[in-house]
């Protein structure tokens, strides 16, 4: 009897929406051959991670057993499964699989990083096949909200896994191919499907998802009423709703401006990669500031209320020439991911307080989600039949749900959080062990982790601001003046009116004159007392406690 196992390890993703990474293994045991899919980012808030661009997954696992790598798969171009290829990629180096649509955006990725763009191999769809190690995977397609998305069908010496990527039952999605059940029951007629590891987002939606050709109707009726100009966002990368907003533009004779690079980028790669054909025509900024308001819309990027992007640069004020007006309308035809919240509603009440129109996706007449819902994962278990299914893609609720429903289908099931290696070479999923992860940080252009305390230590200052005492001694260790003190983010006066610097100061004077000459020739100590009396004060004059740098400067005798 083999003792060689098949094993799954979520490094993103599972117990998170976003940020996506998953292992394969299979082998004797701690000599697995591995194969790694997507490596995605999430992106920070400014509570957790303030100052940060993205969020990634730790790789640290993998860089120990980079040896044992056989191959990277990334199943579609959204930043949530391909945004870190750039940032992580060195640490691995080694090959990257993918369909042509995200190939394109992939070696656009590696150009920007100066990295070798000949490091990703285009892929065509099943039945093509690609051997990496002890597995044949297959890119099998599915509906989404990006073109050329895929399932992968992962064929091991111990099973076939079904691994969903993310996907929508639409049979007409506008752009790119339509679901096919037949492509789906034909995977599990040839071999049966040990396990489906499965996108559990919209487990809890429990009506039927509606597909994307359903929108060109409502969004024509709405932007042919609109007076003034109209401008829409969505998901940049969501090339099938841009070409439904632009199409129902020009039905309602208004000329079409694209503002934003991502935006921009994503449309020029679909209809290079001929996935996007017959899109309206795109006018130029130049151009549109010369068109009447009532035959512009704008499609611009910034859905999720991002700062630096087009929408929020609107609700400022003027942006490339153009300024939002009273009588204007502001379509958001996305979905606020959760957390996002804060930075969508600035940008509405900023819109709203100039007489701008806002609207939202309408409880969906607006906007279609990209994932299944939980009649169409129910579908999609019965097409497949696998032995078990372990959930990813979804926060905890999310997968405990799913796992409940599979469970309830009589198929076997297992949460497996970020970090739980299972053991799915038998007839249910096993935790075998629990792997340390935890998260990068691209902090301007260096990687930190999470746990190197940078971010931690910004958000104390954010906090409690931050006091500077500087000190010098001269060679005998005595004090030469008193310490002084400057002080970030902190009120001037304490009590009584007082400047706080000066009362800062007077104690520490206070304490120094008082100081034994041991503490004063032992800089770790003598730093540790500073800042203790330094806090102390700050409390009880203000009631915080500031992050505080002490330099003890000394003079050495000649």
């Amino acid at each position: 009897m083999s003792k060689d196992r098949l094993i799954y390890l979520p490094l993103g993703g599972a117990g998170e929406i976003g940020m996506n990474c998953y292992v394969y293994g299979y082998g004797a045991p701690g000599k697995e051959r591995l194969i790694v899919i997507d490596l995605g980012v999430t992106f920070p808030d400014m509570d957790g991670a303030p100052g940060v661009d993205v969020i990634m997954p730790d790789i640290a696992w993998l860089e120990e057993r980079v040896d044992r790598i056989d191959a990277i798969f990334i199943t579609h171009a959204h930043e949530d499964h391909i945004g870190a290829l750039g940032h992580l990629w060195p640490k691995l180096k080694k090959k990257v699989y993918a369909r042509r649509f995200t190939a394109t955006i992939g070696r656009l990725k590696m150009e920007e990083a100066g990295l070798p763009t000949d490091a990703i191999i285009t892929v065509d769809p099943r039945p093509k096949v690609v051997e990496a190690g002890p597995f044949k995977v297959q890119f099998l397609p599915v509906a989404h909200s990006i073109p050329e998305s895929a399932a992968l069908i992962i064929d091991s010496p111990a099973g076939r896994v079904v691994h969903s990527g993310d996907f929508k039952l639409d049979q007409s999605p506008v752009v790119g191919e339509p679901w096919n059940d037949a492509a789906w029951e034909a995977v599990a007629a040839e071999r049966p499907v040990k396990a489906l590891m499965c996108d559990s987002t919209n487990v809890f939606s429990t009506h039927q998802g509606r597909s994307e050709a359903t929108l060109a109707g409502p969004l024509t009726e709405l932007i042919s009423k609109a007076t003034g100009m109209f401008v829409a966002t969505t998901f940049g990368s969501n090339v099938a709703r841009l070409k439904t907003l632009a199409e129902a533009a020009r039905a309602s004779d208004r000329s079409i401006c694209v503002l934003g690079r991502s935006m921009k980028r994503m449309l020029s790669v679909a209809e290079q990669t001929g996935v996007l054909a017959g899109f309206p025509r795109v006018i130029s900024p130049e151009e549109a500031l010369e068109i009447p308001r009532r035959n512009l819309m704008l499609l611009v990027t910034g859905s999720q209320g991002e700062r630096r992007a087009a929408s929020a640069a609107l609700s400022r004020g003027k942006y490339l020439g153009f300024e939002m007006k009273a009588g204007d309308s502001f379509l958001f035809s996305s979905r606020t991911i959760p957390g996002n919240e804060r930075g969508v509603i600035k940008i509405w009440n900023a819109f709203s307080e100039m007489g701008v129109r806002i609207i939202d996706d309408n409880n969906g007449l607006y906007h279609v989600s990209g994932h299944a819902n939980r009649p169409d994962l129910e579908h999609v278990h019965r097409l497949l039949l696998p032995d078990m299914l372990v959930p990813m893609h979804g926060e905890h609720r999310h997968l405990a749900e799913h796992t409940r429903i599979a469970h309830e289908a009589g198929i076997a099931g297992a949460v497996a959080v970020n970090g739980t290696m299972m053991d799915i070479t038998g007839e249910a999923p096993r935790a075998v062990e629990f792997i340390e992860t935890g998260r990068l940080y691209l902090d301007g252009s260096v990687l930190i982790s999470a746990m190197d305390g940078v971010v931690r230590d910004r958000i104390r200052m954010a906090l409690n601001g931050h006091a500077l005492v500087t000190l010098i001694l001269d060679e005998k260790n005595d004090p030469m003046g008193d310490p002084w003190v400057e002080l970030m983010g902190l009120t001037d006066l304490g009590k009584g009116g007082r400047p706080l610097n000066e009362t800062i100061e007077g104690d520490l004077a206070e304490y120094m004159a008082r100081a034994g000459r041991k503490v004063l020739r032992d800089d770790a100590r003598l730093e540790e007392e500073i800042r203790k009396v330094t806090r102390q004060v700050a409390m009880e004059e203000i009631g915080k406690k500031p992050e505080v740098t002490v330099v003890i400067s000394r003079l050495v005798a000649e």
